[in-house]
């Protein structure tokens, strides 16, 4: 039994409504995928392998982009004292567009984006897809040699970043070979070696003024190259995941199924469609922001608040000043707000939802959003590889299985595989969960052999360890990955290991993860030194802290005096290092 699950049996039952559910999830299914109906499904040839899709789906991020602009005057992006309005950012959009093809950057050219949440982001996103470029977003919390990594590997042309990541960059230009164009914001100095993007697009606040242009003509098919999202392994490099148009929007039917589902369960009759605000406090560079967030919110109009960075108060003030309607991203955000003394001077009744995916939660967190915020809680299982959203959870049946990460939508499937990936699992049996469908990305940028040990007939092997129930929930046990996720973000223990590996005193090394009520887990490392040497703790932090993300960094260290403990295979046995913290 999992920890979750162990947890989910000392709290109080939730008591379900009287009659609920009304239906059955296989009988939403039917209603909604019906032919005619906005979820009908059809299946269709994707890489060589029937594809079960949406039928409705939007064709390509050209298209989302239209969807955009036609919200007209509708606000799109709150940044604190900057708004821009979907006119004005599709000005924006177009602009840039004609900018880069004017430069040379056209079909298949990779361009980058290095930046934090902020109006420029969604401009520079657009800008580059729409004229069938593939969109690279990196980690902005990457260190310089990890972001130079991502630019070469990607073989990125142009690269559009913010102040902060320039400063990262500009010193590992020379590593980057294919790098010709370089647009950055909001520096405030003089620029060497690239432009201003403020001297191509102006500022947020001037975006309106903007001349209207059409995007530039660029014939763009569903399953054309749309973005790489970069997603370390457990060993070596991080991987690029190459993603389509199909694949990100597939996202935008996926959530609206998922909310369909949810109030056709309690017997309520399908809202008619209206324009909500959101607070995005998870950063736009991963899947779940991007692509399950920022495309499905677009199409939908809705209004999109960033934030320079994460603070409860903060969140507070502009939940009661905006009337945001819902808010998340990963556990951490709701229980800090759950938790903050400051909450109850707030006006916090507009909030409808708080949804999270990237990291497992507790059970009890589930039913305090409800008993809280009066809100519905939601989740969702999907990865890198998949593009976000596979399953999705919430309201009453996320109250009732609050253990479970959701079925899957009704264009993905799931199975349990054995450990060799050669026979399904019934029912209930832990094994490998492996994913289908539109969402799963083509395969890893420039690397074969990942590609075909991780995709195997349309299937991505996740390297999830999870259970199926017998109406499909499905349940994640653990992670066959040798993985830590702290407050969302991956930490692939190899490359943490391998810093320390290289400092001059360290002979063995082991990252694991320690449980976290907020953060999930976080990650602490043992560590055995050579005969003779001398290393402290926050001297190997230091060590780690200056060559990778902050966030990758051990929280606590603690010196082994033999050896680490092996199996026959050479393989550190981690579950014997926790009795040491």
């Amino acid at each position: 039994m999992s920890a979750q699950q162990t947890m989910s049996a000392v709290l109080p039952e939730w008591a379900p409504p009287p009659g609920w559910p009304v239906i059955s999830r296989q009988h939403c299914r039917e209603i909604l995928t019906a032919p005619g109906q906005r979820f009908e499904m059809e299946t269709i040839d994707v890489g060589g392998v029937p594809t079960r899709v949406w039928k409705n789906a939007p064709p390509n991020l050209r298209a989302i982009a239209l969807l955009g602009q036609s919200h007209g005057e509708r606000v799109f992006t709150i940044y604190e004292d900057e708004r821009v309005t979907y006119d004005a950012w599709f000005r924006a959009v177009a602009t840039l567009a004609h900018d880069l093809t004017a430069r040379g950057i056209g079909k298949g050219d990779r361009v980058a984006l290095a930046m934090r949440n902020l109006p420029e982001w969604p401009v520079a996103f657009f800008a580059a897809v729409t004229i069938g470029a593939i969109c690279v977003p990196l980690n902005a919390w990457w260190t310089g040699p990890e972001l130079a990594y991502g630019l070469a590997d990607s073989g990125t042309r142009a690269l559009i970043c913010d102040d902060e990541r320039w400063d990262r960059i500009s010193p590992h230009r020379g590593e980057c070979p294919d790098l010709e164009v370089v647009m950055v914001a909001r520096y405030g100095a003089e620029l060497v070696g690239a432009t201003a993007l403020e001297s191509v697009i102006g500022t947020p606040g001037a975006y309106a003024t903007l001349p209207l242009k059409a995007l530039p003509e660029v014939a763009i098919a569903p399953d054309d190259d749309a973005t790489i999202f970069y997603t370390s392994g457990t060993t070596g490099r991080p991987k690029g995941a190459l993603g389509t148009h199909r694949n990100l929007c597939t996202n935008v039917l996926s959530s609206g199924y998922n909310a369909a589902c949810a109030v056709m369960r309690r017997g309520e009759a399908l809202p008619e469609p209206r324009a909500k605000v959101g607070l995005t406090v998870i950063p736009l560079f991963h899947v779940t922001a991007c692509s399950a967030g920022l495309i499905g919110n677009m199409a939908a109009g809705n209004t999109m608040i960033f934030m320079h960075k994460w603070d409860v108060v903060n969140a507070f003030q502009i939940i009661e000043r905006e009337k945001v309607n819902s808010t998340g991203g990963v556990p951490t955000i709701a229980w800090q707000m759950i938790e903050h003394p400051e909450r109850k001077n707030y006006d916090l009744s507009s909030i409808e939802a708080i949804a999270y995916g990237g990291a497992p939660s507790a059970p009890e967190l589930v039913r305090k959003i409800r008993e809280v915020f009066g809100a519905l809680p939601g989740n969702g299982w999907g990865m890198t590889e998949t593009m976000a959203t596979v399953t999705g959870h919430s309201s009453e049946d996320y109250l009732n299985r609050p253990d479970s990460c959701g079925p899957p939508v009704a264009v993905a499937d799931l199975k349990i595989m054995d450990a060799d990936g050669s026979t399904e699992l019934a029912a209930g049996q832990v094994g490998e969960l492996w994913a289908r469908g539109p969402m799963v990305v083509k395969g890893y940028w420039n690397n074969p052999d990942a590609t075909a040990a991780t995709f195997v007939g349309g299937w991505v092997r996740t390297g999830d360890l999870a259970r199926l129930d017998d109406e499909g929930f499905c349940y994640i046990v653990d992670r066959a990955k040798d993985m830590i996720i702290r407050g969302g973000e991956n930490i692939y223990s190899s490359e943490v290991e391998n810093v320390l590996y290289d400092h001059p005193a360290v002979t063995d090394a082991a990252l694991v993860g320690l449980p976290h009520k907020q953060l999930g887990e976080e990650p602490a490392a043992v560590v055995h030194l050579a005969p003779g040497a001398h290393a402290t703790e926050a001297e190997l932090q230091h060590w780690v802290a200056s060559r990778l993300a902050r966030f990758k960094v051990p929280v606590r260290i603690v010196f082994s005096a033999e050896t680490l403990p092996r199996n026959a295979n050479g393989k550190i046995l981690k579950k014997e290092l926790f009795a040491l913290f």
